[in-house]
């Protein structure tokens, strides 16, 4: 049984999706159409633009979006639709993909979505006053009881909680330094700062929720080919007012990754396809379920030798 899951921010890098556009036409057109939704021309930031203008949370958010449905075109070009998987699941924005991919959410919508979103979180708090750190070697429990021992009446919050030994933290900068010193404190392999530039999936993000809430009111989603596994729920959901509910929670909640691909794999997942750019996701799976074998799908080769292995 498959999974295709779909990688969030920080997976981004310029020249992503080109190779599948340049090899099929079906991927092309679908950073065709992310440009027309935007108005812009994303496609040409993607390929050929500078690392740090795509690293912005406003294009990074659709650009990982239009480079994962690109592979998704690629494989359907060859026969493999999203119904060979059981599941599909994203994390952070790459919930969003999951729901595009599963055809719960138009390809311009989801696009538009995203920077929205991208742009809201950015918004939600001014530059400096928020951080997010890894902290490596510590559980989740470890770490919630670090935050809480560090807040001080300041927002510090496990944000993603990615596999048995690697939780990322978010909230006011100062208590998040002050955590990163207490994890180290208290046993963290490693405890470092993260580039980014907002304070994600935490309580300080509730006016980018409030955004999206409006947004999501706004566009039509219905009920997927295939369940999505929701961040927030760690469990696949498949109605569209709950779907809706669930993305507008996610803004601020955690991400529930760990137990999302620990539900999967109890449900009988053998298989997970990473979709689109990097193999992040891919590492976090064998940490979580050794036994279930991953394989990443972003480039034309990749897509022949997926489509090769169903077959």
């Amino acid at each position: 049984m498959h999974a295709f899951v779909f990688p969030g921010q920080g997976a981004q890098t310029i020249g992503m999706g080109r190779a599948l556009a340049d090899a099929c036409p079906q991927a092309r057109e679908v950073f065709e159409e992310v440009d027309d939704a935007l108005g812009e021309k994303l496609s040409a930031l993607i390929w050929e633009g500078d690392q740090d203008e795509l690293t912005l949370t406003r294009n990074a958010q659709p650009a990982l979006m239009a480079t994962s449905m690109a592979a998704m075109a690629a494989l359907g070009a060859e026969g493999v639709s999203v119904t060979s998987a059981a599941f599909v699941a994203g994390h952070s924005l790459g919930e969003y993909s999951a729901l595009c991919a599963a055809g719960a959410i138009s390809l311009a919508d989801t696009a538009r979505l995203l920077r929205a979103r991208g742009e809201a979180m950015q918004a939600a708090v001014a530059v400096g006053e928020g951080a997010m750190a890894a902290i490596l070697g510590l559980d989740l429990a470890a770490v919630q009881a670090v935050a809480a021992a560090v807040a001080e009446g300041q927002i510090v919050q496990a944000a993603n909680d990615n596999d048995p030994a690697q939780v990322v933290i978010s909230g006011h900068r100062a208590g998040v330094e002050r955590a990163v010193a207490l994890a180290a404190e208290r046993g963290a392999k490693r405890a470092v700062m993260l580039p980014v530039s907002a304070p994600f999936h935490c309580a300080l993000m509730e006016p980018a929720a409030r955004v999206m809430a409006e947004r999501l009111a706004e566009v039509t989603i219905d009920v997927p080919l295939v369940p999505v596994v929701a961040n927030v729920r760690a469990e696949g959901v498949t109605d569209p007012a709950e779907i809706s509910a669930l993305l507008v929670q996610q803004v601020t909640g955690m991400v529930r990754w760990r137990e999302s691909v620990a539900w999967m794999a109890g449900q009988g997942v053998t298989d997970i396809w990473e979709i689109g750019a990097g193999k992040a996701l891919s590492g976090m799976v064998r940490r979580i379920a050794r036994d279930v074998a991953t394989r990443q799908v972003g480039t034309p080769e990749e897509v022949t030798a997926a489509v090769d292995s169903m077959n």
